[in-house]
């Protein structure tokens, strides 16, 4: 008989299941690592606590204990297989899909992409044109003047408190004729040399004069608080218009007012009236006090016969129930004092308003 061949010796065994399983484990293995993460990985593991290995244990089968070994070496988990439990699954450990101090899956702990923030619209932002342009919009919406935009004839619409310019019945000044003659009491003049201070105040030449100077009429007292220049005369007896008219402004106790109107004609000069313009001020707005006193009378005329009528404020708010007192004979003033007024105000005089059938009395 042929001789039968030896069986294999246990080392021939072992060195061809090392081959097969090395041969297994490179199909399975990672790429090789590039040498800066093979540096990276080699240092990990330097710093890392080395383990004991652990020894062959003589009662186990050498092949698993062979294979345990070789799966270390190569860096594998021993992973049985579901249908084979003596078939080792060799997993990488750079797949790990949970971080070890989360329990959030991975692709939550990828970095989040940065969320492009809409830009907020800028706030308007108003120039000092656009705010020159809004102040002297309301700035001509208050203002009211003799010609233009904001004269008489706007004058109602500017504000409400001056609504009575255009609607009122009872307005001033008016064209005097037609007036019934009568027996009036006279205007009862309390006059005293008194300080003055002059104002230009916008509209016309301003006098405040000090406490002190009161008329009486009518039975009752009223005391001046200011007079002023209009050119030419608001006030027009049977037509006529004059140079000028000076208004001498009173007040009673129950905030009544009555008003006198001197009308001033071209002539010789007016000493009280060159008092005043020797006191104008430079600029607008402004009140110089004069250092010597006037006395009020001066500007008054010899003849103190008047008409009357119930008006009102011949500038805004037209306030209306104002007595007037327009004396019938004018008082003299010079072409140059004219022409210096002019020069400031060439015309400050309301139109004619309607007399709306008011009754006009005529003193004898």
């Amino acid at each position: 008989m042929p001789a039968l061949p030896s069986p294999p010796s246990l080392a021939a065994v072992c060195a061809a299941a090392l081959l097969s399983l090395s041969a297994a484990a490179s199909e399975h293995a990672p790429a090789a690592p590039t040498k800066a993460e093979a540096v990276k990985e080699t240092t990990a593991l330097e710093a890392a606590p080395k383990k004991a290995k652990a020894p062959l244990d003589a009662t186990r089968d050498p092949m698993d204990a062979l294979r345990e070994r070789l799966a270390q070496k190569l860096g594998a988990s021993r992973t049985p297989d579901a249908g084979n439990p003596n078939v080792v699954r060799v997993v990488s450990k750079a797949s790990a899909p949970v971080a070890a101090d989360s329990h959030e899956p991975a692709a939550a702990l990828e970095p989040k992409r940065p969320v492009a923030r809409r830009a907020a619209a800028p706030a308007p932002v108003r120039t000092p044109v656009a705010h020159a342009v809004a102040g002297a919009t309301a700035h001509h919406a208050a203002h009211w003047d003799y010609t233009g935009s904001g004269g008489p004839e706007t004058w109602g619409q500017l504000q409400p408190e001056f609504s009575k310019c255009s609607t009122g019945t009872r307005q001033s000044p008016i064209d005097i004729r037609d007036g019934i003659r009568v027996e009036l009491d006279p205007v009862r003049f309390d006059y005293q040399p008194s300080a003055f201070r002059v104002i230009d105040n916008g509209h016309t030449v301003q006098v405040n004069v000090a406490a002190g100077n009161s008329i009486e009429v009518m039975g009752r007292r009223y005391e001046l608080v200011q007079f002023h220049f209009h050119r030419p005369s608001e006030e027009r007896i049977n037509g006529k218009q004059f140079d000028m008219v000076v208004h001498l402004v009173h007040k009673d106790l129950d905030g009544r007012l009555a008003v006198v109107a001197v009308l001033l004609d071209r002539g010789a000069a007016q000493p009280l009236i060159q008092s005043v313009w020797n006191n104008l001020p430079l600029e607008k707005g402004d009140e110089v006090a004069a250092r010597t006193p006037v006395n009020l009378n001066d500007l008054l005329p010899p003849e103190r016969q008047y008409f009357t009528y119930m008006g009102s404020l011949t500038t805004p708010p037209c306030s209306e129930g104002v007595l007037w007192m327009v004396m019938k004979q004018p008082v003299p003033v010079s072409a140059e004092q004219i022409g210096i007024f002019a020069r400031l105000y060439p015309m400050n005089a309301r139109p004619i308003q309607s007399a709306s059938g008011r009754l006009i009395k005529e003193s004898n």
